[in-house]
């Protein structure tokens, strides 16, 4: 029976380099993850809409120091590349391609994107499992100084953000929203809910996510403004790629139960999960001024174009503190 077994299992195993971590994809997506998965509302007037990252590595090239690697990159191919590497659009940025606009992916009205979120499970000690939901964007607008420029500030090719629930005993705990550098977190009971969902806000070009609509001040003496209200409604659950997260090994496998196109994707065993681990810039590098329009004002210390995002592996998955950032985290009890 031993012998039998083997041989039922061997084609996954031995069919295709990805085998070992279709395996590994009995292993189920928790229930509670999706059921309490947020559901975010995109700015209403938003240009740069979600993007599938299959569809981006297509249109990127790593790079650097400005110089290519190679032709072009792959889900198989990223996961080995250095962590200095920029993936560089091979368009001028300053065009606005259609696969940087991605506007095909705006939500339709059931809330599903033509894009697939990424969601990663860690388990960690004490009961707790965090749930990571990751949004990404081929192309990142920034703010303009005070409202009062066309001129806008950090923008950069890729964009990777995230919201992330602490469950406790598989219950939500705790609500984690990602913004530019940093990010706030919230006590579940208080953030506004549809059917036991927290509802979030993602900001206009900046993609920054928030727990109410309206204007959110960041930056050097607050003199960026991000913009949220009840734009399209975004849920995630109807279109996404899963995976768990090993934080003693810092591995990544292929969790059962993905969604639409990233379900299928990931289904096929093409893309593995080594994408996952690339450490390098989703995007360009920072460009030299007056390359592509670039500019700087000193006095904020700010660039029109910044570098390109670093994705979900730099993102502190195995945190203990629920903010990316440990040093600073507060839980808020009020909206």
């Amino acid at each position: 029976m031993y012998l039998l077994d083997l041989l039922l299992l061997s084609p996954l195993v031995l069919g295709s380099p990805t085998g070992s971590r279709r395996l590994e994809a009995a292993r189920p997506i928790p229930s509670f993850v999706l059921e309490f998965a947020p559901l975010s509302h995109l700015w209403s007037q938003e240009t740069w809409f979600p993007s599938d990252i299959s569809s981006h590595l297509s249109h990127v090239v790593p790079q650097v120091n400005f110089t290519n690697l190679t032709g072009s990159v792959t889900f198989q191919s990223i996961g080995g590349l250095p962590s200095d590497v920029f993936l560089t659009s091979k368009d001028p940025v300053e065009d606005q391609p259609e696969w940087m606009l991605s506007t095909e992916n705006i939500p339709d009205a059931n809330g599903k994107s033509g894009a697939p979120a990424t969601i990663v499970v860690v388990e960690k000690s004490g009961g707790i499992l965090d749930a990571f939901y990751f949004y990404f964007y081929s192309f990142n607008e920034g703010n303009a100084i005070f409202n009062i420029t066309p001129l806008t500030f950090e923008d950069h090719i890729g964009d990777w953000e995230h919201s992330m629930v602490r469950f406790v005993n598989n219950t939500p705990s705790v609500l984690y929203l990602s913004a530019h550098s940093g990010g706030s977190a919230f006590s579940y009971s208080v953030v506004q809910k549809l059917n036991n969902r927290a509802i979030t806000f993602i900001a206009g070009g900046t993609h920054a996510n928030y727990a109410t609509p309206g204007s959110h001040l960041h930056g050097p003496l607050n003199a960026l403004n991000d913009r949220t209200d009840q734009g399209p409604l975004w849920d995630v659950t109807l279109n996404f790629r899963a995976f768990w997260f090993d934080n003693t090994t810092q591995t990544f496998s292929i969790a059962s139960g993905g969604r639409g196109v990233g379900g299928a994707e990931e289904n096929r065993g093409e893309e593995g999960t080594g994408w996952l681990n690339f450490g390098g810039n989703w995007g360009d590098q920072q460009y030299p001024v007056p390359e592509h329009g670039q500019f700087c004002l000193n006095i904020i210390g700010e660039c029109k174009y910044s570098d390109g995002p670093t994705g979900p592996i730099a993102k502190n998955l195995g945190r203990t503190a629920v903010c990316q950032d440990e040093s600073n985290c507060t839980i808020q009890t009020s909206l």
